[in-house]
């Protein structure tokens, strides 16, 4: 009888403009917190302890791997690796043997060459990678924020004497230049290129503790993990940078003593935005380091969705993720397993889910989908970078990524950040799928982070394709902004992202419609997503865009 007077009760009031809107907004909300315990269903099980963290080339990651295919299988993607749902990658593992490294810095300004101790954990991390001189001592000059970018007229580098000697350097970067522009220069492969061509063999960093997302006592657990290259079947590196390291910041007075200046003064410049000085800092850098090294092997898993218009079915929409994570690791507060509930399988259960709705709502689309969930990112984007390199469909047919890592649905979503949203034309994508929703979007406000080219999008950007990535938004000084940042002190690459956290799944799954709708337009615009004439990244375009 009750179910009956609630069905007269809205037939009855249905003519009613403002009980219709209302009713349709409930089933609406309704629909939110279905999908979202649908994604939550994804993340359970790809952040589970028995994945064991998903480190890639673990037969937890490869038990993460057949999970993926299924689901894409479900969700009726076609096979699109090298290996049915697969494409494999062999890794050279390197890992460091503490107990037989060391870092020391020696004063030569001093009556027998003082030699002062950098204890590894508390004090600094050597640079684990194939390539580095198992002993090292060279010369240190500080350089600022070790930056050249043509662009903007800038050459840190520029009059002074750095062949064969260690150059030092602050994270973060001079005010004025745009976020991507400066993130791209702020990139390994960039800066080497310029230390490589400046002759330095060295290279040390500290970071600005303003910009650092994790405190330095847990990110310095992730010291002794195993790290990787794509391996190189000649079993030659063309690194020519033979020694690297981080220092504490709480510990970077040790550099400076023997320079005249002091670490203090650096911050007090870099937050004041005012240039950095650059001076000898009149020690050496002394280093042994020994590396355990090994291979494995870890598949990229890739779905592709055809499309329906016969010539615009050769071009190619990405979704991308990365499904691996840090595996297992140094304990905290008892717990080992970095499970990556967030970082990210929050991604990757985003595009499973995207992939069944497009199904389940029977969605046709005239370019094909490429759904990439990509191993290797937490080893510095190699998945990604493989798959961008060496794609299973033709390079020159793939004309824009949408990458989702780590987002963050913490609250509510009101405004979505996106990287990337200035430089090509899913930018108006984006724009108009958020709007359509009721969401805001905001570009990176936070340059220091480098946030552009820490994901798997920046890979595909290398290789000239128009891409973008996403977190929840924020305005400074808001709730949302200290949730964020607690989150980032707290779980970040810590066993506490995991499932017993707090996270927002009506959020997710209204980020995860606004990717849809995306990904829809892209698919179905009469032209596929162009870099904008003003973008710095154009000229890696390949494809026409």
């Amino acid at each position: 009888m009750i179910r009956a007077g609630i069905l007269y009760f809205i037939i009855t009031n249905m003519r009613s403009p403002a009980f219709f809107v209302a009713f349709c907004s409930l089933l609406a909300g309704a629909d939110l917190v279905k999908e979202g315990n649908q994604w939550w269903s994804r993340v359970q099980v790809i952040a589970d302890d028995k994945m064991e963290g998903r480190n890639t080339g673990s037969e937890g990651y490869m038990r993460a791997a057949r999970y993926v295919a299924s689901e894409m299988e479900r969700a009726g993607l076609k096979p699109a690796g090298t290996n049915g749902y697969f494409q494999p990658i062999r890794f050279t593992v390197s890992q460091i043997d503490e107990a037989n490294s060391s870092l020391a810095v020696v004063n030569g300004n001093v009556t027998g060459n003082q030699v002062t101790p950098i204890e590894l954990g508390p004090d600094a991390a050597l640079s684990v990678r194939r390539g580095l001189a198992p002993k090292f001592e060279g010369d240190a000059v500080f350089c600022g924020y070790c930056l050249v970018i043509p662009e903007y007229n800038i050459d840190d580098l520029a009059g002074l004497d750095v062949k064969g000697k260690v150059i030092v350097y602050i994270g973060g970067g001079p005010s004025g230049v745009p976020t991507e522009l400066r993130a791209h220069y702020s990139s390994g492969n960039e800066r080497n290129k310029a230390f490589v061509k400046a002759g330095v063999v060295g290279a040390v960093t500290i970071a600005n503790p303003k910009s650092m997302d994790i405190p330095w006592e847990r990110s310095t657990l992730s010291r002794l993990n195993a790290t990787m290259t794509v391996a190189d079947p000649s079993g030659e590196t063309q690194s020519k940078i033979v020694f690297g390291a981080r220092i504490n910041p709480a510990k970077a007075d040790k550099i400076f003593a023997a320079s005249g200046h002091t670490f203090a003064e650096i911050l007090a410049l870099a937050d004041s935005g005012k240039d950095l000085p650059h001076f000898p800092l009149n020690i050496k850098f002394r280093a042994t380091e020994t590396l355990k090294q090994s291979e494995v092997e870890s598949p990229n898993v890739i779905g592709m969705l055809p499309g329906t218009d016969p010539k615009l079915k050769d071009e190619y929409v990405v979704f991308s993720a990365h499904l691996d994570h840090l595996g297992i690791g140094g304990a905290v507060n008892g717990d080992s397993i970095y499970n990556g509930a967030m970082d990210d399988g929050s991604g990757i259960a985003s595009i499973l889910q995207i992939a069944q709705m497009i199904k389940d709502q029977k969605i046709k689309l005239k370019r094909s989908l490429l759904f990439v969930a990509v191993c290797g990112e937490e080893k510095g984007e190699l998945g990604s970078k493989f798959y961008a390199v060496n794609p299973t469909v033709p390079a020159s047919n793939i004309v824009a990524d949408l990458n989702l890592d780590m987002y963050l649905p913490l609250f509510p979503l009101k405004v979505l950040e996106v990287q990337g949203v200035n430089e090509s034309t899913l930018g108006e994508d984006i724009r108009a799928a958020a709007k359509k929703l009721g969401v805001g979007v905001q570009s990176d406000k936070e340059p220091d982070r480098n946030l552009f080219i820490r994901s798997d999008q920046y890979s595909f950007v290398q290789e000239g394709v128009p891409a973008l990535a996403f977190k929840f938004g924020y305005d400074f000084g808001t709730p949302e902004e200290k949730i964020s940042k607690d989150w980032l002190r707290d779980r970040y690459h810590a066993p506490s992202d995991d499932l017993n956290q707090p996270v927002d799944k009506e959020g997710a799954a209204l980020f995860n419609r606004i990717l849809l709708d995306t990904g829809v337009r892209v698919a179905n615009a009469p032209e596929h997503p162009r870099w904008l004439p003003s973008s710095f990244f154009k000229r890696f375009e390949k494809n026409g865009s």
